[in-house]
């Protein structure tokens, strides 16, 4: 699935979303230029195995880390459980308990689509395909810093004698 995204450069010559309802906002005369990008979006979340909202129990607490007095005071940490399988999902990313909601929900889904589908889940054949580009990666990596070494040795072998 493709869509079109259409970009302005506003008055402070950043890159901002043209947004229809607002058009006349960013069109003024110091618009200089639109420009149109064609952004491809995978439905990642479209294969994964449906979470039943009764399956899952839902707790919020007190998160860890840096953050003070914002994170040692608020209940903005998502515990979700997903009771049949009785996997339990701990998320504490951002200061905002909605959002971390959403993204405890995320990480849920893609954990119960790899318990129930195992090796044959596209979450994990993600995971092992990026995993071999960065094992080809490392290996091109070092094979450059081979050769480099061979070479400044041919050279200071040349030199020497």
């Amino acid at each position: 699935m493709s869509s079109s995204v259409i970009y302005c450069l506003s008055k402070l010559l950043s890159w901002k979303p043209w947004i229809p309802a607002k058009q006349l906002q960013f069109l003024k005369p110091w618009t200089v230029g639109i420009l149109t990008q064609r952004v491809l979006t995978k439905d990642l979340f479209s294969d994964l195995v449906e979470l039943n909202e009764k399956d899952l129990e839902e707790q919020f607490v007190r998160g860890h880390g840096p953050g003070g007095q914002a994170t040692n005071k608020t209940n903005n940490c998502v515990v979700l459980k997903h009771i049949p399988s009785g996997i339990v999902v701990k998320c504490h990313q951002t200061r905002s308990t909605e959002v971390n909601r959403i993204r405890a929900r995320r990480i849920l889904q893609e954990k119960v689509d790899f318990f129930y589908k195992g090796e044959s889940s596209n979450i994990f054949k993600q995971k092992e395909e990026a995993e071999k580009k960065k094992q080809e990666k490392r290996k091109k990596a070092k094979d450059n810093l081979e050769k480099k070494k061979n070479f400044k040795e041919m050279q200071n072998s040349e030199i020497k004698e």
